[in-house]
């Protein structure tokens, strides 16, 4: 308006330079303004960093305390029953020694063929029918449940060590993810070392360098300065959709594991025989479930920190 409206030269050339001079400011200022959200947002991701391998670590502890994959094959070969190694202790010292048929020490873990040695020996033992009888009603719910359960319970140790295994990739992933998420501002600690020795201020000092030294640059610099801190800001992003992931897979397998270990038909008439880790097993798995739904997930990660993240939104503003 005052450009249009200027008389003579001298005043069009003044008002062009302070034109060139408010446009420079206000670029600056934009720049500084994209510098100050890609701050916030880099903070709240190393907050997110910081909870989800909290959150890793528990998991971890979670596998490599679960009974899961050391008391599976307690409870599913009747092999591992006191009640059956009396059963073929009795039919050992009754059987006929001419007819009757040792296994190997191979197949004599085999749940299967041991249960059909068992049995072949019993019917062919010197023992009477109603001693046969009475020996076979103090197995008979073992024998039961282990047959029955045998490769129900197989799977809930396989997809147990499958989520044991997904879950030392996610622990590895996140480690990956900070080495790259810091390489930018020149942090060269291992997550792991960052958060024994409590080092998260010094990743502060080095990101708060990073964005002086970036508002500093020229223009061609400060945009490859500002891609390089955002690109791992992105990346952190994926992370947090392969972390949900995970734990609605895991709470969907140990949903699946109950259903698994509820359908046991006999179990009232048997309940009285039944192992007790099959109960403590349910009750794991009780917990677990619990655990997936609440202290694993990352509800604050998912709401508010992900705003943050997204659009640099500062939590006291």
């Amino acid at each position: 308006m005052l450009l249009t409206s200027a008389l003579t030269i001298e005043e069009k050339v003044d008002l062009l330079i302070k034109k060139d001079i408010l446009k420079e400011e206000l670029q600056k200022l934009k720049n500084d303004n994209l510098s100050d959200i890609s701050k916030i947002r880099y903070i709240k991701g190393l907050q997110v960093i910081k909870i989800l391998y909290e959150k890793v670590l528990s998991l971890d502890h979670h596998f490599a305390s679960v009974r899961t994959l050391s008391e599976i094959n307690k409870i599913s070969n009747p092999n591992e029953y006191p009640e059956f190694s009396k059963l073929k202790d009795i039919i050992d010292s009754h059987k006929d020694k001419k007819n009757a048929v040792d296994l190997t020490s191979v197949l004599g873990t085999n749940t299967i063929v041991s249960v059909v040695q068992t049995f072949t020996n019993l019917m062919g033992s010197n023992l009477s029918k109603d001693e046969k009888e009475k020996e076979l009603a103090q197995v008979e719910c073992i024998l039961d449940f282990t047959l029955r359960m045998h490769n129900d319970l197989n799977t809930i140790y396989y997809e147990t060590a499958f989520l044991q295994s997904s879950n030392d990739k996610i622990k590895q992933d996140i480690e990956v993810l900070f080495k790259d998420y810091t390489k930018p501002i020149g942090y060269t600690e291992t997550l792991q070392k960052c958060r024994s020795n409590d080092d998260w201020e010094e990743v502060m000092l080095k990101m708060d360098n990073y964005i002086s030294k970036m508002k500093s640059a020229s223009d061609d610099s400060q945009t490859k300065m500002q891609i390089n801190l955002d690109f791992p800001i992105d990346r952190l992003l994926q992370f947090i959709t392969q972390y949900n992931s995970f734990i609605d897979q895991g709470g969907k397998f140990y949903e699946k594991f109950k259903i698994i270990l509820n359908s046991y038909e006999n179990e009232k008439q048997c309940e009285t025989k039944l192992p007790l880790e099959y109960k403590k097993l349910k009750d794991d798995i009780d917990v677990a479930i619990d655990k997936f739904n609440i202290a694993y997930r990352p509800v604050e990660v998912n709401g508010t920190k992900m705003k943050e993240i997204l659009y640099g939104i500062n939590e006291f503003e």
